[in-house]
């Protein structure tokens, strides 16, 4: 392991475009961030490291002027700021590309950005200025099209470009690669090393140490708040990387020996649903199987129909023929989510704080949520076990290892990745026999994202079916025997996973498995209403 190099500027006269020196944030009694410094040069990508709650968020709200310091000083090209809010980050030339977009779906792409750069007043002037600078790095955009007809990476584009049209100094990128596919993300590197070219400074967030070890030229780690070392990206693995953020060994993944598969336990049948959002996606013609002893995981850009797909497959949303949907020999289509839960399915939602879990309720109390149906010896005559229940939810704490402040805390209490543990441990411990995933470690730290894929794998080992939503490619082939994937509500077919490679999958990711549907598709039917098309026969 790269030993500390010292990043901080205190050793040389050197001049950083931005330095943060011995910077204290503290709400209340907590502290966020505790006497940090690291300095940012020009030309250069600085990653900023840290599992969950470790403090990056904080410290670069602190740089774009949404938060300001306890303690402590910034300086911009080696003068002393004080950067009151993002208007004053943007004009020094600091520019910010958040980790969820901040876009208007209804408006179109010229609209989004106008509404970033007040000085600008010229929609049409603007138009050919988004036109110019998109192409110059890379990142084509249409100025007139609706934010509602484009794909999450062109949606990442705009983000971009609106940064770019300020003509930032500094770039600040949190997690910009989670909803690109390998492709796309590739091309965002390329567009990152031409900015460098010209002397920008990116300061680079991500949980994907692979390509912080590509891109980078120098990381700063946090952990709980503290810089704990500067190390050379390029020096390390992303296992080293890994244990410096969490502070210990990562727990590595063991794969299956024999997988030996038994039956089919989840099946859909031509799945067709018309989904109720003004911007959802319908589902189309989905069929897919997986059997005991399996994992089958789905892979997709955000926002391609894998709530709707989850929602389908849970019960939360039904369809009107009991046999599109079977669960453990059982059709199901038409049964609700308490139905299916006693045919021995569970299913761990990706929304873990209001969908997952009750943020107010304890922990003990959340394990009734999918329970109160299913076991017997939990609720009796409409009366609940508290006993039980709490004796449940401490058996899944100390099983999953979900770091908690006290006994039987609130839900609202647990950081992310101890709360999402507890959730997919909850399900785990009443021995499914199908299991549905939706993004398992969504926003999960390292450790806590291994002990989680490891329950997954494990709960496959004892013959489940095992259905995993996710769009963290290394996730799936990490975790999976078969990969499919699904773009604008359209399954593939599955493959092996040694069949399949990350830009194999970018191009399903892309949509090259879609089929155009006839107007007079019955296929696209969901038995209550129908797909609309457009005249060239595309599902609209």
């Amino acid at each position: 392991m790269a030993s500390a190099r010292g990043k901080t500027g205190d050793a040389s006269n050197e001049v950083y475009l931005l330095e943060a020196k011995n910077i204290t944030k503290k709400f209340g009694e907590f502290t966020a961030n505790d006497n940090v410094s690291i300095a940012l040069k020009a030309g250069e990508i600085h990653a900023l490291l840290g599992e969950n709650g470790a403090g990056k968020s904080t410290l670069v709200k602190m740089m774009y002027g949404s938060l300001q310091p306890t303690s402590g000083t910034l300086f911009w090209n080696g003068e002393q700021v004080e950067i009151n809010n993002p208007s004053m980050a943007r004009d020094l030339g600091i520019g910010m590309v958040f980790q969820h977009f901040s876009l208007f779906e209804s408006l179109n792409v010229v609209e989004n950005i106008i509404l970033a750069i007040p000085e600008e007043d010229d929609i049409a002037a603007l138009a050919v200025k988004i036109e110019k600078v998109s192409a110059q790095y890379g990142l084509p955009l249409e100025p007139y099209a609706v934010v509602a007809d484009l794909s999450v990476g062109e949606r990442q584009r705009i983000e971009i470009v609106r940064c770019l049209l300020q003509e930032p100094r500094l770039l600040i990128m949190d997690e910009p690669t989670a909803v690109l596919t390998p492709q796309e993300a590739e091309q965002l590197f390329i567009t990152l090393r031409k900015l460098t070219a010209e002397g920008v400074a990116i300061l680079y967030i991500s949980h994907r140490l692979e390509e912080v070890r590509k891109l980078c030229h120098d990381a700063t780690i946090l952990r709980r708040g503290i810089v704990v070392d500067n190390v050379d990206p390029q020096q390390e693995t992303a296992q080293s990387l890994a244990q410096l953020m969490v502070g210990e060994a990562i727990h590595k993944i063991e794969a299956r020996s024999a997988k030996k598969l038994g039956k089919t336990l989840l099946k859909t049948q031509n799945l067709n649903l018309k989904s109720g959002l003004q911007f959802g996606v319908d589902l189309i013609d989905i069929n897919l199987d997986v059997r005991a002893g399996e994992v089958l995981a789905i892979a997709g850009i955000a926002g391609n129909g894998q709530s709707e797909l989850f929602d389908a497959l849970s019960g939360e949303t039904r369809v009107s023929k009991k046999s599109t949907i079977q669960l453990n020999g059982v059709d199901c289509g038409t049964r609700g989510i308490r139905f299916r839960r006693k045919c021995e399915a569970a299913f761990a939602p990706e929304e873990r704080l209001g969908h997952g879990a009750v943020p107010s309720f304890k922990l003990s109390e959340n394990v009734i949520l999918t329970r109160h149906d299913s076991d017997d010896d939990l609720v009796r005559y409409g009366f609940m076990d508290g006993k039980l229940m709490k004796a449940i939810a401490a058996r899944i704490t100390k099983k999953r290892d979900v770091r908690v402040s006290k006994t039987d805390p609130e839900a609202e209490s647990l950081s992310g990745g101890n709360l999402q543990k507890f959730i997919v441990g909850r399900e785990l411990d009443r021995a499914p026999k199908v299991l549905i995933v939706n993004q398992p470690t969504w926003g999960v730290d390292a450790g806590a994202a291994a002990m989680i894929r490891q329950a997954l794998i494990n709960c496959a080992g004892r013959n489940a079916a095992v259905l995993v939503i996710s769009q963290d490619l290394d996730e799936i082939f990490e975790l999976a025997d078969r990969i499919a994937v699904i773009s604008r509500g359209q399954l593939s077919k599955s493959f092996a996973v040694e069949d399949m490679t990350f830009e194999k999958v970018g191009l399903l990711m892309a949509g090259a498995h879609e089929k155009a549907l006839p107007a007079d598709n019955d296929a696209a039917d969901n038995d209550a209403a129908d797909v609309e098309v457009e005249d060239n026969g595309a599902p609209v």
